[in-house]
């Protein structure tokens, strides 16, 4: 999941060559992906395996709320003052970040055959380094070097439901109602709350068009 409301210095989100670049790699690796899906090789990359419908409305659902919370969150707080602005192409990367975060994250960064408190307490690690990887507690630009945000309470509320929402995707992925243990509703969870949070921030007027 991208850094949605990420800080001025953070990512390159005004340079729509980046934007591009991962649209394109999520592409690529994403028919990688399909092709293991209908082949169904045993070495086949993270995943690969069907869902049922209820799995992806179950895993949608979940994300949606979360997304409610965080929202309703910000404007009890007052702090939906302090989203950052974004261009309109930044969307072509929240896409591409539904595939690449998801096939990192909840295909590679667990360990998944090793009993359940392992599974457990891998996914909570893992769920700590992908919400701490997003730049809103810290930012870093070639003048200022690396900039820290600990005082900020808009980072610590991201940074959080970023944790909360990574702890859905490993949830989704290895829930009962997942035997297969198929990326699929992980993938479109993640990028429902993607979409979503992009048609807020436009209602925001936070979207440069």
């Amino acid at each position: 999941m991208l850094p949605l409301g990420q800080q001025e210095n953070g990512m390159s989100q005004d340079d729509p060559l980046v934007c591009l670049a991962l649209l394109g790699c999520a592409i690529w690796i994403g028919k990688q992906w399909l092709e293991d899906f209908r082949s169904k090789d045993p070495n086949a990359l993270p995943g690969a395996t069907p869902c049922s419908q209820t799995g992806v409305w179950i895993a949608i659902t979940g994300a949606l709320v979360i997304l409610v919370l965080e929202t309703f969150g910000e404007l009890i707080t007052k702090l939906e003052e302090e989203q950052s602005t974004i261009v309109w192409y930044f969307l072509a990367a929240m896409v591409a970040a539904a595939v690449l975060e998801e096939l990192v994250f909840r295909g590679y960064l667990v360990i998944s055959k090793r009993g359940r408190g392992i599974l457990v307490a891998s996914a909570v690690g893992f769920s700590l380094l992908f919400a701490l990887a997003h730049p809103y507690l810290w930012t870093f630009s070639k003048e200022e070097g690396l900039s820290m945000h600990l005082s900020s309470h808009k980072a610590w509320l991201t940074t959080g439901f970023l944790y909360l929402k990574s702890l859905w995707f490993y949830y989704v992925r290895f829930a009962k109602w997942n035997p297969q243990q198929s990326l699929i509703p992980c993938v479109v969870a993640h990028l429902a709350i993607n979409l979503a949070t992009f048609a807020i921030k436009a209602s925001q007027g936070k979207v440069i068009w």
